[in-house]
């Protein structure tokens, strides 16, 4: 590989390169909920996307390996948050492998569809799931919009750097 003008010499592509460039992507914050009967099951996403407005639909990836695909994976809706800045704690929790993601202080109900939906974020949607993509070590979720709230108060977190940033920062 050739150095550009001007341009540091290129690395090749791999996933320490991936996970670095991304790093410098600053991101949204959402929690990710499906249900399996009484078990939900939670975790934070920073890639979710909107796909298309007409039909309202959303996207986003989750690891094969998560503890909360065998649910996802089977799931016919989803919810999906978008987190204020004060819930850093909360997105931690959702991030962290073995945490008991619903305990307090998580508050939540179940919502339409039977969908675990947090209290207290800006805006939540739940969605009825109409693909899924499988991605490599990951699976790309597409669902549809049926039901939601974008009234939250309050200002987004965000991911950047590795870490939980407000707007302010």
């Amino acid at each position: 590989m050739t150095a550009l003008p001007g341009l540091a010499t290129p690395r090749l592509a791999s996933p320490d390169l991936l996970r670095s460039v991304f790093r410098r992507h600053a991101a949204g914050v959402a929690v990710i909920t499906a249900a399996q009967g009484e078990h939900p099951v939670g975790f934070t996403a920073t890639s979710l996307n909107s796909v298309a407005a007409e039909p309202p639909l959303v996207s986003f990836g989750i690891g094969t390996a998560s503890s909360s695909w065998p649910v996802v994976s089977q799931a016919e809706h989803i919810g999906v948050h978008i987190l204020g800045e004060h819930q850093s704690e909360l997105a931690a929790t959702f991030a962290r492998s073995g945490a008991d993601r619903f305990a307090p202080p998580t508050t939540w109900r179940s919502g339409p569809e039977g969908v675990p939906v947090i209290d207290g974020v800006l805006a939540w949607l739940v969605c009825r799931v109409v693909a899924r993509v499988p991605a490599g070590d990951h699976c790309i979720v597409i669902a549809q919009a049926v039901a939601g709230d974008p009234d939250g108060a309050g200002r987004p977190l965000v991911y950047h750097q590795g870490r939980f940033h407000t707007l302010g920062d």
